[in-house]
């Protein structure tokens, strides 16, 4: 007998809106909705803290599927590639405008909040399959210390529940693959010869300054 999915149920942004008893989802999706798709004045430039959650929700291309209970990282590291490949089969089926859009959120309600490391250990790790396959995955939690982009002093990744984020990567997430020369050969593999001014202007900069 196969084995059971490891990924539960992947609710739109509308069913959960619609459920009154959707609990921590909920709560995560509010979240969504109050802090990653309003500006933020330690943000360091103008617009959303994520320029893609409003348009996601607007076309309803937001999913969030939770694990309560799952605290050990191999259960939580085969949802995560279960999710990987959920998501892989989805976007196969999109127009791109969609596939650009659509998110997936997997919500880890139980994992350690004062003790995230293995949490930032594992999104560390697939992070190499996952850009090679053209997505990005990225964890948020309360005490996330990535430092923003524009604000080295701002931690735009940090949310009220642990969770881990899959989207396909667009051209202008240059800035959070240049740390690796794998990541950044993937996504000239995936963009060279499709740059927009402003992604060329950032690309020179970075190669003159290394």
């Amino acid at each position: 007998m196969a084995d059971p999915d490891p990924l539960p149920r992947l609710w739109s942004a509308t069913e959960l809106r619609n459920d009154p008893t959707a609990g921590t989802l909920r709560t995560v999706l509010d979240w969504c909705v109050r802090y990653l798709v309003a500006p933020h004045p330690e943000l360091g430039r103008s617009g959303a803290v994520c320029p893609y959650t409003a348009p996601a929700l607007r076309r309803d291309l937001l999913y969030l599927a939770e694990l309560p209970g799952v605290t050990d990282v191999p259960r939580i590291s085969a949802a995560v590639d279960a999710l990987r490949d959920r998501y892989q089969r989805a976007v196969a089926t999109m127009p791109d405008d969609e596939a650009e859009l659509l998110t997936y959120l997997l919500v880890l309600p139980d994992v350690d909040r004062t003790d995230p490391g293995p949490l930032d250990a594992l999104q560390a790790r697939v992070k190499d399959e996952f850009v090679t396959e053209g997505l990005m995955v990225g964890q948020f939690h309360p005490y996330c210390p990535n430092p923003g982009l524009w604000n080295e002093d701002f931690r735009p990744l940090r949310s009220p529940v642990p969770l881990l984020a899959v989207r396909r990567m667009l051209v202008f997430d240059l800035p959070f693959l240049t740390g690796s020369a794998r990541h950044f050969d993937a996504w000239v593999s995936r963009f060279a010869g499709h740059l927009p001014a402003r992604v060329r202007s950032q690309l020179s900069h970075r190669v003159v300054a290394g």
